[in-house]
């Protein structure tokens, strides 16, 4: 099946585990032993609002290509109305198009740019 004809929803979910199994590794790595620190620690990079502004971040320093902007285009443009009660929808879409971004790319097997990106947002 093309990437492209797949649901971004269904992008976004996939994206939405690999984002968050990043960003745990990360915090493992920088020797946080206590779960309820970790989970802390995880907030400043899973949530929707942070995710949308580093989204932001790399498009204002021209971090994404054209194809990867396009993808995120059209998760952001995606037509729903439901969100999360701790942030606005607009929030939400641009959070959403961060993961479908790298659920798109996970199943184009273009791992070094999942990693380029995932480096960007953890200022490796």
């Amino acid at each position: 099946m093309n990437t492209l004809e797949i649901n971004v929803l269904v992008l976004a979910y996939l994206g939405d585990t690999i984002y968050e199994n990043y960003v745990r590794k990360f915090l493992i790595n920088q020797k946080i032993g206590n779960v309820n620190d970790l989970q802390k620690s995880a907030i400043n990079y899973v949530s929707a609002k942070n995710q949308a502004k580093f989204l932001q971040e790399m498009i204002d320093q021209n971090f994404l290509v054209e194809q990867e902007l396009d993808m995120v285009r059209r998760a952001r443009n995606y037509k729903t109305t439901s969100h999360p009660k701790n942030c606005d929808i607009v929030t939400y879409k641009h959070a959403t198009g961060l993961e479908a971004l790298i659920g798109y790319l996970e199943l184009e097997n273009k791992h070094q740019r999942i990693d380029e990106i995932m480096n960007f947002i953890l200022g490796g």
